[in-house]
Order: structure tokens, then C-alpha cells, then sequence
């Protein structure tokens, strides 16, 4: 089991619950448009934000974004150490930062310091686009043995100065690297680990990466937070991450809705019902299974299992409600049905 860490009331690592980040695509500066965003993403689930301090005015708006945000704030700084000190002056709860981008020793132990008194932990986060040339050229190349001898190299220098709150992410853009760079990690080190697929792509091929590499990382019981890299707005990212908790066995929580791929024994408009009753059930908080099935081999047996559930006919269905058939429905008022039924239940 990993070391536990404390991200301003949130605790990663340690046998805690597996926590969903995501990161603010907003100029930092632009208080306004960033609380915006950040409020947005709290409502989707979102449990730690980090936003990009690059520059001095970045790091100064910091004070004024966490005063009206509810999760706790990442601060991501490379080269300038001072935009390290300037941010945790402005009450962030972590920083991700690289020792080693940051000047010498005396820098490394200024930002230890600082984050030390304020009991901030740092996220030691290594890319496969971050790789040192002298690694780069050991391994030929940035190979997920190179990645881990950057992150502890990086580590060691935290350490070496008497600092150990640490979180390690070590990423690629690459599935199977990703995979295989943090198998290595967690083999060398017990720092908590950020899981990420980095640059994975768009919102359809980059979640299916990132469902690859994150879930196979997570049913080896590996990872300890996870961050969804999305070429999307980061609600999308949110969005992802939870699901691939729920799949992974590791959230529940919400609607689990089972759904057949059709065939030609379908009769109903079945991806047209399952996109509608899925996008009505968005909101819905319940902790319940809702099964929207096409015809009559599985359909039934499928539905029966849900808690709530639409088996389809000729133009028809069947509404089911813990395995009971409720009543029979035009294909056209199948969805309102379902909708209804659960609302139901809800208010009774």
C-alpha cells in the first residue's frame, strides 16, 4: 500500500478512495473565467483542480480563485521556483513541480520549505516529452525505464532535503508505455501515484486510451488519483474519469445503465431510446442499475436483473421494475415510461 498524503482535506494514497482531478484550460489570470470553470467542474464530480501558473500575474491571481472554489487547487509550475513560493503564499494545496527544472539545490529546499510549513504536498510529474537527454539517450529513447529513473531522480531530490509528501505521475502518450512505466513505479517506490494517459487524444479516442491504460493500472491495484488528459472541454474529463472508476469496480454511485447492441431482431429505434433515457438520467444520483434492451432473447432476462428496465418488441415494450413487468408501452412512450417509473420509485 502506498504512503498517504492530504491535498487539502482530500487524501490520496493510503487506502483512500481513488480521487477524479482535472485541469482548468482557462488563462489562470482570468480570475473570472477560471472560478467559472472550476465551480462547472465541481459539479460534475470533480474533486482537485490545477490550473497552469506560468507567469508572476498567474501565480498572484491564485489567492483570489481559491478563496471561491470548494475542492482544493493544484498549482502547475515549471522553471521558476518563485512562482512555487507566490502560489502556496496564495493557499494552494499542492504543487506539481520538477525539482530538477528548477534551479539548484538552495531553490529545491526554498519550495520544500514553503510547502512543508503549509503541510502542501508536490506532485513529481515526469511526460515522456519531459525525459532528460542523458536517460534519453541511455535507453534510446523515452522508454518507461527512462521515465521512472526521471521521476526518482527527481524524488531523491526532494528527499535529499528532507521532504517526503510526494505524488509521482510518470506518463506517456503511448498506452502500453504508460502501462508499463507505472507497473515499474510502484515496484520502486510507495509515494501515491497520479495514474494519467498524457496527450491521449480527443474526447472519443482519447477516452478510450485512457480507459485502456487507467483501468488496466487500476485492476493491478495501481493508482491512487487520476486525471483524464482530454483535447475536450475538462467536464468531458471529469465525465470519463468517474466512469472509468465505475467500471473498475472502485465508485458507485449514480446510474448504471446496460444497454444491447442491437441486431436484427430489433424493432424499436433502440440507440435512439438508449441515448434519450441515458442523457435524461444524467443528473440522477441514485445508486441504480436501468437496463434498455432491444427484443426478446435477452431482452427480458436483462431487464428483469436492472432495477428499472425496457424490454423491446414489435413497435412495443415492456416496462420492468425489480424483475416485475409493469405495464406494456408504444415504442414512442417507452422512454417518458421509463423516466416516470423511476420517478416514481424516487417520490414513493
Amino acid at each position: 500500500m502506498s504512503r498517504q498524503i492530504d491535498v487539502g482535506g482530500v487524501k490520496i494514497g493510503g487506502g483512500a478512495p481513488v480521487t477524479v482531478q482535472s485541469m482548468c484550460n482557462t488563462p489562470t489570470a482570468d480570475v473570472e473565467a477560471t472560478v467559472g470553470q472550476i465551480l462547472r467542474l465541481e459539479g460534475a464530480g470533480c474533486q482537485i483542480i490545477r490550473v497552469a501558473v506560468p507567469d508572476m500575474e498567474a501565480a498572484r491571481a491564485v489567492a483570489s480563485i481559491k478563496k471561491r472554489i470548494h475542492i482544493p487547487l493544484v498549482a502547475d509550475i515549471h522553471f521558476d521556483y518563485k512562482l512555487a513560493l507566490v502560489a502556496l503564499d496564495g493557499g494552494v494545496d499542492k504543487v506539481r513541480i520538477n525539482p530538477g527544472n528548477i534551479g539548484g539545490t538552495d531553490r529545491v529546499r526554498a519550495v520544500a520549505r514553503a510547502c512543508e510549513e503549509r503541510r502542501v504536498p508536490i506532485r513529481v510529474g515526469v511526460n515522456s516529452g519531459s525525459v532528460e537527454r542523458e536517460l534519453l539517450a541511455k535507453y534510446g529513447g523515452p522508454t518507461a525505464r527512462a521515465m521512472v529513473d526521471s521521476a526518482m531522480g527527481h524524488v531523491r531530490l526532494l528527499e535529499d532535503v528532507g521532504f517526503g509528501d510526494i505524488c509521482v505521475s510518470v506518463k506517456s502518450s503511448t498506452v502500453k508505455r504508460t502501462v508499463e512505466a507505472y507497473k515499474l513505479m510502484s515496484e520502486v517506490c510507495d509515494h501515491p501515484l497520479h495514474l494519467g494517459v498524457t496527450e491521449a487524444g480527443t474526447e472519443s479516442s482519447g477516452t478510450i486510451n485512457s480507459a485502456v491504460g487507467i483501468g488496466t493500472l487500476l485492476l493491478s491495484g495501481i493508482g491512487d488519483t487520476i486525471r483524464v488528459s482530454l483535447t475536450a472541454d475538462p467536464e468531458r474529463e471529469v465525465e470519463a474519469g468517474i466512469a472509468i472508476l465505475k467500471a473498475a469496480g472502485l465508485r458507485s454511485g449514480g446510474v448504471k445503465l446496460i444497454s444491447c447492441p442491437t441486431c436484427g431482431r430489433t424493432r424499436i429505434d433502440l440507440v435512439g431510446l438508449a441515448h434519450e433515457v441515458e442523457e435524461r438520467l444524467k443528473g440522477c444520483k441514485r445508486d441504480i442499475t436501468v437496463a434498455v434492451m432491444g427484443c426478446a432473447v435477452n431482452g427480458p432476462g436483462e431487464a428483469r436483473e436492472a432495477d428499472f428496465g425496457v424490454a423491446g418488441g414489435d413497435g412495443e415494450g415492456l416496462l420492468f421494475k425489480k424483475g416485475q413487468i409493469v405495464r406494456k408501452l408504444p415504442a414512442e412512450e417507452l422512454a417518458d415510461g421509463l423516466l416516470a417509473l423511476i420517478e416514481e420509485s424516487d417520490n414513493g
